[in-house]
């Protein structure tokens, strides 16, 4: 149900569960398994996130989830997190390519990424608050992280659906384009990444994400010593060199 398509550097992680791709447990624990893939392999520079043509995500299974009570969802609820959070922590540039829907589950997922390009049709929410729960793979900190609190309060607490030009407004989301376009634009997003410094990027989302956690002080030590350790990388003293030499620099990611 999520297949990993590599094609010139970049990865699709694809989502193929017809018709709304439900985010089922099977489909969360091959999600943790694409993004292990995604993250260990040299010919991966990027990845796209994908659920096709007509949707991205709709949401969790509900059908699953209706008959569990408080010890079933206790006993799942770690692995539902962490099987996005697999998917957050690819440590190379991630871009989301949204079509339809994005709702619940499929929200988070979205979320999951460095940058979101969506269809102009496309819609996206956290509706969980209309069947009684919250967002509980990363909804209620992602989205507030990215958007603020008042404004993740806001889809949070009522459910409500958001257009792609009111996301694109809020910073939801990072590009809106015409559905047929959506694959192609994200692919387009993460393309120039394949051949940039590989250790360098992934250094760069570290400090960002990881900063976010910490106090202004701890994030700036985290960045002074993922600044220094990149000068005993080949691409650091490759990249000087082409400055110096006034050419355009060839990085292989060590």
């Amino acid at each position: 149900m999520v297949r990993v398509e590599v094609d010139g550097g970049i990865a699709t992680i694809r989502l193929d569960r017809p018709p709304m791709n439900a985010l089922n447990i099977q489909v969360q624990e091959e999600l943790r398994a694409a993004a292990r893939e995604a993250s260990e392999r040299e010919d991966v520079r990027a990845v796209v996130l994908y659920g096709g043509e007509k949707v991205f995500a709709a949401g969790a299974d509900i059908k699953e989830m209706a008959g569990m009570g408080y010890a079933e969802m206790a006993a799942r609820a770690g692995a539902l997190s962490s099987a996005l959070d697999a998917i957050a922590r690819i440590p190379k540039p991630v871009v989301a390519a949204i079509t339809g829907y994005a709702l619940g589950g499929g929200c988070e997922l979205a979320l999951t990424a460095d940058w979101r390009v969506t269809a102009e049709d496309a819609k996206l929410g956290q509706p969980e608050i209309t069947l009684g729960v919250i967002p509980g793979a990363g909804g209620t900190q992602r989205l507030s992280r990215l958007v603020g609190p008042a404004r993740a309060k806001d889809l949070i607490m009522s459910g409500r659906f958001v257009t792609a030009p009111e996301a694109l407004a809020m910073g939801l989301v990072d590009r809106v384009v015409p559905a047929e376009q959506v694959y192609e634009a994200a692919v387009a997003l993460v393309k120039p990444y394949v051949t940039a410094p590989a250790l360098a990027l992934r250094a760069a989302k570290l400090a960002v994400d990881g900063g976010l956690e910490m106090d202004l002080a701890s994030a700036l030590a985290l960045e002074s010593q993922l600044f220094a350790a990149l000068f005993g990388t080949e691409d650091k003293a490759e990249g000087m060199a082409a400055f110096v030499e006034k050419r355009k620099p060839t990085f292989k990611g060590r």
